[in-house]
């Protein structure tokens, strides 16, 4: 087995290890699964659009005290589908959090090299303010005649971004390079302003909604997004 697929490969055993030996701390309520279903008219992901039409999201996870590891997923209604399907593992302790994370958009999963890409991330929140930081290692590319070989982590893409939650809207101001911008280099490259809200529809129960209005400033992609939870 090689080396980086053993990383991903770990994640899921290392769920299948702590499951029965948390089983008390469940019971207690020290710990938890939890699964669900966002439907969005879109997919906008740091400022630029994956798929077409509707996309829903699946997602699983557990977690314990600071730890959580899970799966989430989206697919698009059509027949550009832009699978993503990714693994994540994360730890947080006051306002700081560690993460890990494993994007997979199809093809052999097993070929880790071809098809995976790997992002540690850092974030820190303190009342309404956020900051995260993000590092991308991509995955290896044969030989073309333009562009030479590469392997896998061989290049990376940086990402970060710092967001304010006020009472009413979420506004966000993103920064990065390589596949977030036009040309590669590092500039802003989403400003978002966000909301949500519950639509009750029956006594004991809502239905949360949000939304998005997105600009990417270096590409000039403008996005309105909304969905639903379940």
């Amino acid at each position: 087995m090689k080396k980086t697929l053993l990383i991903t490969t770990s994640l899921f055993l290392l769920m299948l290890v702590i499951a029965p030996t948390l089983k008390a701390q469940d019971e207690e309520g020290g710990s938890s699964w939890d699964t669900g279903l966002d439907i969005y008219s879109s997919y906008i992901w740091r400022g630029a659009k994956f798929g077409s039409g509707p996309a829903f999201q699946p997602y699983v996870s557990f977690a314990t005290g600071g730890f959580e590891i899970g799966g989430w997923g989206s697919i698009s209604a059509s027949s550009n589908e832009a699978l993503e399907m990714d693994l994540y593992a994360s730890y947080s302790i006051g306002g700081f959090s560690i993460g890990l994370t494993d994007y997979y958009f199809g093809g052999d999963w097993t070929s880790y090299e071809m098809n995976h890409f790997l992002e540690p991330s850092l974030s820190f929140g303190i009342g309404g303010f956020s900051i995260a930081g993000y590092y991308m290692f991509l995955p290896a590319t044969e030989a073309t005649e333009d562009t030479p070989a590469t392997k896998f982590g061989e290049n990376g893409d940086m990402y970060f971004e710092a967001g304010y939650s006020f009472k009413h809207v979420d506004v966000a101001l993103g920064a990065g390079d390589g596949q977030y911008t036009s040309d590669g280099k590092f500039t802003v490259c989403v400003i978002s302003v966000g909301t949500s809200k519950e639509i009750p529809i029956t006594e004991s129960f809502a239905l949360p909604v949000s939304g998005a209005v997105i600009l990417n400033p270096s590409t000039g992609g403008f996005f309105i997004t909304a969905g639903i939870s379940l």
